[in-house]
């Protein structure tokens, strides 16, 4: 089972459901996986989500990835990819730690305005990309990137939500 811990700090709203997005993001991007056993574990599978403002996510893109520069989502896996299979069979109290995402609210809302879309589908969009960094998936090549590309467009057709590559294309 895929539990959501979210904390939301100004300036994102209070009035949005945010766990209820995160959550439907983060079980869409696990079903589109050979992980979508995890949907369904015995185990609490829990993603910790931080949906805060711009210069918090630009000290940790500093701290974490040398980059002194806010960005829209960060991912930092709890899990090693070649242990999350069997994570939720060795779990001693029932409750695994897949991992945190942080989000910027600045860059989340800038980017979705950009794009012409809502900022909930932005940032389902962006949970999705930063549950499968959780899983191990990357973008650091080409066929890497298509690869993860093609999860995400998938999990998000399947929550209703357009395809965001093409929507930059265009």
């Amino acid at each position: 089972m895929i539990h959501i811990e979210l904390t939301r700090e100004d300036p994102w709203p209070a009035d949005a459901a945010w766990e209820e997005i995160a959550a439907a993001a983060a079980r869409a991007a696990i079903a589109q996986t050979p992980h979508g056993a995890l949907l369904t574990a015995r185990a609490q599978v829990e993603i910790s989500v931080r949906l805060t403002a711009d210069d918090e996510v630009q000290a940790l893109n500093r701290q974490y990835r040398d980059k002194d520069r806010p960005t829209n989502v960060l991912s930092f896996p709890m899990v090693q990819p070649d242990l999350i299979d069997t994570v939720t069979q060795n779990s001693d109290d029932g409750e695994v730690l897949l991992g945190d995402i942080v989000m910027a609210h600045g860059v989340c809302a800038a980017e979705a305005a950009e794009r012409g879309i809502p900022v909930d589908h932005h940032l389902t969009h962006l949970m999705v990309h930063g549950t499968l960094h959780l899983l191990g998936y990357d973008h650091l090549t080409d066929d890497e990137g298509d690869a993860m590309e093609e999860i995400e467009r998938a999990a998000l057709a399947g929550l209703g939500i357009a395809d965001p590559y093409q929507i930059r294309e265009d």
